[in-house]
């Protein structure tokens, strides 16, 4: 037991560190990723339907987005390696358990699974990295965590439409992350020594709970109204204000109640922190929209295959990897950070909107350029917002304040998912409706409502199909665009303070805590 503040950690010392921790964010990153362009498949092959497809993805974020801010907290209680090591398990039981779903319902159960997993992963890298890293030194080492994720989205969706073509068809999708998460493990142990922060531990339980079921209850809402039941209904009044009175509750036990908040509502005060976060909240919608549509859009409306889909995927990657690399070297050796996040943002806006204007037939070079502007601004905005929030964030407060702007940004993906899947399920019942009606067969828009089986279908339906999912999909671009525009008016408003030059110590923890080696 010692009381001294260990010495900082030597470049090499990081880099082995990082080994670990980036191998775990690649785990996360690869989760959703892989499975991206074999979703159409996995939903014809156990007869889902569009709400089925969009709830594979939602689970998934749902359980992420409402467990972030818990295993950010819990980062500033207990070890931060075995909470690490812990998501990674959750992880790879909820893989596995998807891997050999028989239906729907399990598939979409295990998802959640995984969900919680990868919102400790998401959360603690972050943590864990700013931890060991100055704020202004983090743009240094943001450039790995950027070809990380880059490299996710590049690989996952080519081996997950690679292997869902392959005779191991889609499930071996699920299998694909065991092999490294299990290394991640691995070298989380060998490779991974932070002193723990010992003091009295007084967990939220009641404020977790209180905001993961209101959470959950609004995304209920949103993503089944006006298809399993109308929006003007009973079931729609009760989920609704049922999510508003638990969230209403949340902030009360928050504010007054709990010792030790999950979400301390005082990180609020502060307007970086405020404005970082909503901002993080538009980028969400952006950037889940992007990944989970443009796949139907490749696949549905262009009729291209999982592994092609995963090809052309490679536009939105590139960009997303050279702006993340360059803006965070960029600001490691300038320490200005706010030109970065304003320009970023105006490249998401532009891609939106962009995108809002594709449908079945624009030239795929076209498509590309566009996909290329927005992982462009993706890039960039995604990793550098939460930098501004470690920057003022008190010593005690890191893992919160970081979960914070995680776990916004992911709410905002999880409401963008819902949102825009409720609202595409209806735009492409209608056209198909219109489209069939006139060829002369009779159609409802229950006919819309599933995936199709573009390569069963006679060529005048197959290109009645193809234009409503083309059609409908460049809608949601445009729909996402006001928040885009609502993320740049956040950051530039965004008060530049120079970043802090001094890793988060130890010795300025708040006093009567201990430190273990």
């Amino acid at each position: 037991m010692s009381d001294a503040p260990p010495a900082p950690m030597t470049h090499r010392q990081i880099l082995e560190a990082l080994s670990g921790l980036l191998l775990a964010m690649f785990v996360a990153m690869i989760s959703s990723t892989v499975v991206t362009n074999a979703l159409p498949r996995i939903v014809t092959d156990l007869e889902g339907s569009q709400t089925g497809y969009t709830w594979v993805v939602v689970a998934t974020l749902l359980a992420m987005t409402a467990t972030t801010p818990v295993w950010g907290k819990l980062a500033d209680l207990f070890s931060k390696k075995l909470l690490v090591q812990l998501a990674l398990l959750i992880y790879l039981a909820g893989s596995l358990v998807a891997a050999l779903a028989p239906n729907m319902e399990t598939l979409i159960g295990a998802r959640v699974l995984q969900g919680l997993g990868v919102g400790g992963l998401t959360a603690l890298v972050q943590i864990v990295i700013a931890s060991m890293v100055s704020p202004r030194d983090l743009g240094r080492y943001s450039g790995y965590m950027g070809a990380v994720f880059a490299a996710a989205t590049v690989t996952g969706p080519l081996i997950g439409g690679v292997v869902a073509d392959s005779p191991l068809g889609w499930r071996g999708c699920f299998f694909i992350g065991l092999p490294f998460g299990i290394v991640a493990f691995v070298l989380l142990q060998k490779t991974l020594h932070l002193p723990v922060v010992k003091r009295e531990v007084h967990i939220d339980y009641l404020g977790a709970t209180l905001i993961m079921a209101g959470v959950s209850l609004l995304l209920i809402w949103v993503s089944l109204a006006g298809d399993t039941y109308a929006w003007a209904s009973l079931t729609s009044a009760l989920l609704l204000g049922g999510g508003l009175l638990l969230l209403a509750a949340a902030v009360f036990v928050e504010a007054r109640i709990a010792r030790e908040p999950v979400v301390p509502l005082r990180l609020f005060k502060d307007r970086t922190i405020t404005l970082a976060t909503l901002a993080s909240v538009f980028v969400g919608v952006s950037m889940f929209a992007s990944t989970v549509y443009l796949s139907q859009y490749f696949q549905l409306a262009r009729g291209m295959s999982p592994t092609e889909a995963g090809l052309m995927s490679i536009a939105m990657v590139g960009g997303l990897l050279v702006s993340s690399i360059v803006s965070g070297r960029a600001i490691s050796a300038t320490g200005r950070w706010k030109t970065w996040l304003i320009v970023s943002m105006a490249l998401v806006l532009a891609g939106c909107v962009l995108l809002g204007t594709i449908d079945e037939r624009t030239n795929l070079i076209l498509v590309g350029v566009y996909m290329a502007v927005l992982g462009t601004g993706l890039g960039a905005a995604m990793q550098n917002l939460v930098l501004p929030v470690q920057n003022v964030a008190a010593p005690a407060d890191l893992g919160a304040a970081s979960s914070v702007v995680a776990f916004f940004r992911s709410l905002g993906g999880t409401i963008g998912v819902s949102a825009l899947g409720a609202l595409l399920t209806p735009q492409v019942a209608d056209k198909v409706t219109d489209g069939l009606t006139a060829l002369g067969i009779p159609a409802t828009g229950a006919q819309g409502s599933g995936i199709p089986d573009l390569t069963a279908l006679p060529a005048p339906v197959r290109a009645v199909f193809e234009h409503a999912f083309g059609a409908s999909i460049a809608e949601l671009f445009l729909v996402s665009a006001p928040f885009a525009a609502l993320g740049l008016l956040c950051v530039v408003f965004i008060k530049e303070i120079p970043l802090r030059t001094a890793v988060h110590t130890i010795d300025e923890v708040p006093a009567g805590a201990k430190v273990a080696s």
